[in-house]
């Protein structure tokens, strides 16, 4: 029989390796975004808009919806980037259908995070703009660099060059090309 300090040293270490898990995986997706916020980033221009940000979340998320989207298909990757078999079949983290698409709540305190921390800026005008800082892009290059994200570097390079439109245009490419991930109803996961 477990005694009363026992059960509450187990739910007490329990609780703590979710908390864990949890932040390893807001570290995560922190990263992903605040490599595609960087890559997005020019002198003279930014990531312009939560429904760009998320449409190309989206494709960097789900590489063979991606793949279906790339001119010459299969044939658009650079080497190494093409999705791996266990990647046709799965994705690495679900995103939800919402009202223009493919959405992820997490976005909100992503970004804030990011700016919390000085790596990400909004931008002033109505329209949400995101722009990396000194210290973001010194993160993502750094990021960038390691083996485990090198592959979601490159993708998203290829995002640059094929996707680099407004957030209604993709939304529009989405809707167009990828019905299978759009036809269902508000809230249920693509």
């Amino acid at each position: 029989m477990m005694h009363s300090t026992d059960f509450e040293t187990a739910a007490a270490h329990m609780r703590t390796q979710r908390r864990q898990a949890e932040q390893r995986e807001a570290h995560y997706h922190e990263a992903r975004i605040l490599l595609l916020i960087s890559h997005f980033t020019t002198d003279k221009s930014s990531l312009s808009g939560l429904t760009k940000l998320a449409k190309l979340d989206f494709l960097l998320r789900y590489p063979a919806m991606l793949e279906r989207l790339l001119p010459d298909g299969e044939a658009s990757w650079p080497a190494g980037t093409a999705p791996t078999e266990p990647e046709r079949l799965a994705v690495e983290s679900r995103m939800t259908r919402y009202k223009y698409g493919p959405w992820d709540q997490r976005y909100y305190s992503i970004l804030g995070s990011l700016a919390a921390r000085g790596l990400i800026t909004y931008g002033d005008s109505a329209r949400a703009e995101f722009r990396v800082t000194p210290q973001g892009a010194a993160a993502a290059t750094a990021l960038a660099a390691t083996p485990e994200w090198a592959v979601v570097a490159d993708r998203i390079r290829l995002l640059k060059k094929h996707f680099n439109k407004s957030g209604s245009a993709l939304k529009n490419l989405i809707y167009d090309r990828l019905p299978d991930a759009v036809d269902r109803p508000w809230r249920t996961e693509i």
